[in-house]
């Protein structure tokens, strides 16, 4: 395999950074698990654990029917959600339809339960999170040109950026509007803002599986619900509207579609939208949706130039899989990367680094390999190399 050196492909990622004039981003559930939140293994045995009596049982019975037919990889709690759903469906919720031995009202209860767990978990563990780091890169990327949308879209459905922009006073804005209970305006989320518009230095974030402050509010007196965003809650056992979190297939398949179809749309309309840097960190490309998008907007928008920063080498094998045919996508792994379309090693000759630089702050020297593939390093690079580090740590309040 071609070695490549480190530091010549470090040193043209931050020109990119310095001299691209439009930057978005991609997170994916790798930069919650970089903070502490649980990833999708750790979450799925803590909803277990947590459940009891017939939820127990009936939760057992799902898994071990996926189990059945998912034999590459362990069950995890999306693929649950997703089965329950399905059962939701076909029984239309009746307590005399039934599914594995399940009803459809016991599906509907299991679901609602393993929601209300998911919400107490990472509630509980965004508590202990140190946002600090994700404080510095939105205060950031509120710095960067005015003249393009600066948008974060995430797979991720905690808070986690939601505290990160309140809490130093950034305005954004994710499709709702009102302030009782803010509702999804999906033309505000189809719509390019012009330069004459107040918001148009917001920052857009676009959470496309969902998020813990939304819900399903039934509409009075007809069989329909609408998404609203409650925000803070503090008794999640007493709400009695269901959370939208929706990880899996049916987000894309449910008669609610809405604001999932609004939000892939703006991703497909983002990324061929002329020049474009889009960084992409903690997304391990298991999503087809979301990966039909992305190489897409390759093919057709040759101004689009996609950098993946992966926390292991696994995700940077898989991806050249998929992206060997394109040269406008770059990759940055512990050991391996893609450059030139090619998978390579990476090396480093210190020869190359100036008197007055150091690598120390992107290669551990000791493990012989790269670290901004995890996402706090990533921001520590990001802001170290922007010549705004003391403006932004300000703004931080470090």
């Amino acid at each position: 395999m071609k070695k490549i050196n480190v530091i010549k492909e470090i040193q043209e990622l931050k020109n990119q950074l310095s001299y691209s004039k439009n930057v978005g981003f991609f997170f994916g559930a790798g930069t919650s698990a970089a903070l502490g939140i649980p990833n999708i293994s750790q979450l799925t045995e803590s909803v277990e654990k947590s459940l009891t009596g017939d939820f127990t049982k009936n939760f057992e019975l799902v898994k071990k029917d996926i189990e059945t037919i998912l034999t590459d990889r362990d069950v995890n709690i999306e693929d649950i959600l997703n089965q329950i759903r399905r059962i939701r469906d076909i029984t239309r919720e009746k307590d005399d339809k039934k599914y594995l031995d399940i009803d459809g009202d016991a599906a509907k209860k299991l679901d609602l339960a393993i929601c209300k767990e998911i919400y107490k978990i990472l509630i509980e563990k965004e508590k202990d999170a140190d946002i600090q780091n994700t404080k510095k890169l939105m205060a950031w990327l509120n710095m960067q040109n005015r003249d393009f949308s600066k948008e974060i879209f995430t797979s991720n459905y905690d808070l986690i950026f939601e505290k990160s922009l309140e809490e130093i006073q950034i305005p954004y804005f994710d499709g709702f509007v009102g302030s009782y209970e803010p509702f999804f305006l999906s033309e505000n989320v189809e719509r390019f803002v012009e330069n004459d518009d107040i918001t148009k230095p917001w920052i857009r974030l676009w959470k496309i599986h969902g998020s813990l402050s939304w819900f399903w509010k039934k509409e009075k007196d007809i069989d329909a619900h609408r998404i609203v965003r409650l925000g803070r809650i503090e008794n999640i056992e007493s709400e009695g509207n269901e959370i939208v979190i929706y990880p899996s297939k049916e987000k894309y398949d449910s008669s609610r579609k809405q604001p999932f179809i609004a939000y892939f749309d703006r991703l497909k309309t983002f990324l061929s939208k002329g020049e474009l840097l889009f960084i992409i960190s903690g997304y391990s490309f298991s999503d087809q949706h979301i990966n039909e998008i992305i190489f897409n907007s390759l093919r057709q928008n040759n101004r689009l130039h996609i950098i993946v920063f992966a926390y292991s080498d696994s995700t940077i094998e898989e991806l050249y899989k998929l992206s060997s045919s394109y040269l406008n996508i770059g990759a940055f792994g512990p050991k391996k990367g893609i450059a030139n379309g090619e998978l390579v090693d990476w090396e480093i000759d210190a020869d190359e680094l100036k008197d007055d630089k150091t690598s120390a702050y992107y290669w551990n020297e000791a493990d012989n390999k790269l670290i901004i593939g995890d996402f706090t390093k990533l921001i520590d690079f990001i802001v170290s190399n922007s010549g705004l580090k003391e403006n932004i740590e300000h703004i931080a309040h470090e």
